[in-house]
């Protein structure tokens, strides 16, 4: 029996545009920065023409922000299970994994955003003082909150998030250097899971971090 055909309709066609070029434009960014990136080189990337990148997208920023904006709600999302874990443990492993995940399978979006802070964040800076700002207290109350039930030593939960970020980010921002002391070869799934153990180990064992009782 032949599977019948439905046409995709415009809705469909607009989201699976998008998609395409936010993917090219992360990659073009990543390499280029925002000042060396084209429409036209985001276009090539994508395979689609320039008119169609600025019937979505009219200008670059705009897509160079919605790039930004994109690995950024990643990054939300990994800390979704951060919130609702009883303690450190559940919590910060969890997002330890989720983040060094994000790093694995979207690197180009994690040295898009690095590269934007690195140069004083010229076009989020916006974003940076109000989005990351309000998540940033949000989290560090949390941390707060499992120091004073005595699940974790008393940290600067300010440093212990960039200490969270750094190291998971890395995993991104500096993969060719990973991959060259690799012996040239990206990372298999094997070091993948036994990179994500041993950084759960350092951090929650260097934090004191002690499994809840209802984790």
């Amino acid at each position: 029996m032949t599977a019948s055909y439905r046409p995709l309709s415009r809705k469909d066609i607009r989201r699976e545009n998008e998609k395409l070029i936010l993917e090219a434009a992360e990659k073009v960014f990543a390499e280029a920065g925002f000042g060396g990136a084209t429409m036209q080189l985001i276009a090539d990337m994508a395979g689609l023409p320039k008119a169609n990148l600025h019937y979505y997208f009219p200008t670059k920023e705009s897509l160079y922000r919605q790039v930004v904006q994109a690995i950024f709600l990643d990054w939300l999302k990994a800390a979704d299970i951060f919130d609702a874990a009883p303690g450190p443990v559940e919590g910060l492993g969890a997002y330890i994994d989720a983040k060094m995940e994000i790093s694995r399978r979207h690197p180009a979006g994690s040295k898009v955003w690095a590269s934007e802070v690195m140069h004083r964040a010229p076009v989020i800076q916006d974003y940076l003082e109000t989005t990351l700002m309000e998540w940033t207290e949000g989290r560090m109350d949390v941390i707060r909150r499992w120091i004073a039930e005595g699940k974790m030593d008393p940290v600067d939960p300010r440093h212990l998030l960039y200490m969270l970020w750094a190291t998971t980010q890395h995993y991104a921002d500096f993969g060719h250097q990973i991959e060259t002391l690799n012996g040239g070869r990206p990372m298999s799934d094997a070091q993948w899971v036994a990179a994500k153990e041993s950084v759960k180990s350092i951090i929650l064992k260097g934090i004191g971090a002690r499994p809840s009782p209802d984790g």
